[in-house]
């Protein structure tokens, strides 16, 4: 019997893995070996300090991320972050920063960048309804801009950049909030990569930010504390209060991606092989069940899909709940459906959730 916290295909928060809520429900009442629940200790306490390392290292581990990285427990999610890096990388400057507008968060983004200096949207899928992400051929960088910024996966749309995107010689910031960890990643490509806890590793509460040296020595003192990347990892993610409870979850699952599921090769097959069963459903089903985003732009965290109409959308939703699913309505922007499939949703959860869509294809087709 696979539980409801295990058939939990929402948006965000994502599910967790079994193990870690485990070791959760236990540390809430004690954290082991210190004899206080993980609500109550102290983050001025040597044992955090350790927790904040250990989580640091298997971050670098995971990733091979260089020394040349600081690596940040933030708070404020993603949204601080469309803020927090045009204030450090563009603020003064008088060439555009580009921006890649690919979906519902991008968006977001661009209007916040805004805020602080110029910009150029370098290419846009609002024509398309963003449902595809640009070819190499569509995109002309500028070796003159201050960074490139763009989303590897859009959560909404379901779209994910398979390929590392922009020129080695102009700064890379990328919001890999829904898929970090995912799957191997060259990070060491990238100046700023920034991802909100709440789709593959843990609750929200905390903001992973890797952040190149340069970009930290770029952090202008005029900057409030809070928002100085320097100031932040001279802290040592310290700087506050930080969401201890969150940072705890988040070595939990570095744990269970190490030693349970192996590493990241490991974790991107078991990904793909989900996204595989789940987009078969879909191309065979005769377009009963009609995939939002162009085939080779498909994202493996979300597969977001609408039916022949708006009443077999709602049955489609409200069948699935009776039948134990949670979290499959599609994003208030585009409707429809849409089944995330994080790191700790299972093979057999998805395999359950096709079983269910066979089904209702066939009680329902006309």
């Amino acid at each position: 019997m696979i539980s409801r916290n295990a058939l939990n295909f929402s948006g965000g928060p994502g599910a967790l893995p079994e193990t870690v809520l485990a070791q959760v429900e236990a540390a809430i009442k004690e954290v082991p070996g210190v004899g206080l629940s993980i609500l109550g200790i102290s983050h001025r306490s040597d044992w955090f300090a350790s927790i904040v390392e250990e989580t640091e290292n298997n971050i670098r581990t995971l990733l091979g991320l260089s020394k040349d990285f600081h690596i940040l427990f933030l708070q404020g999610g993603a949204t601080q972050q469309f803020s927090m890096v045009p204030m450090t990388l563009l603020r003064g400057q008088k060439n555009a920063a580009e921006y890649l507008d690919t979906g519902y968060w991008s968006s977001k983004v661009v209007a916040e960048a805004r805020r602080e200096g110029p910009v150029k949207v370098l290419w846009s899928g609002a024509s398309c309804g963003f449902n595809r992400l640009p070819e190499e051929g569509e995109l002309d960088f500028s070796p003159e801009a201050p960074y490139l910024h763009y989303v590897s996966n859009e959560t909404v749309e379901g779209l994910q950049f398979q390929r590392v995107i922009g020129r080695d010689d102009v700064p890379r910031v990328c919001d890999m909030s829904s898929d970090f960890l995912s799957k191997p990643c060259d990070a060491n490509k990238f100046s700023v990569i920034y991802a909100h806890a709440q789709k593959n590793i843990g609750p929200a509460g905390v903001t992973i930010v890797l952040v190149h040296d340069s970009v930290v020595k770029a952090s202008s003192d005029e900057l409030p504390s809070f928002l100085n990347y320097r100031r932040q990892v001279e802290s040592h993610s310290n700087l506050n209060t930080p969401p201890v409870f969150a940072i705890y979850v988040v070595l939990l699952v570095t744990r269970w991606l190490l030693n349970d599921v192996g590493g990241l090769e490991n974790m991107a097959q078991i990904n793909r092989h989900k996204a595989e069963l789940l987009y078969a459903m879909l191309d065979n089903s005769e377009g009963f069940y009609n995939g939002w985003s162009r085939v080779e732009d498909r994202s493996q965290m979300n597969v977001a899909f609408k039916l022949p109409n708006a009443e077999l959308d709602k049955k489609f939703l409200a069948e699935s709940h009776e039948a134990g699913f949670s979290g499959l309505n599609g994003h208030r922007a585009i409707g429809g459906i849409r089944a995330s499939i994080y790191n700790a949703l299972s093979v057999p959860a998805a395999e359950k959730l096709v079983n269910f869509m066979d089904d209702f294809l066939r009680n329902n087709r006309k």
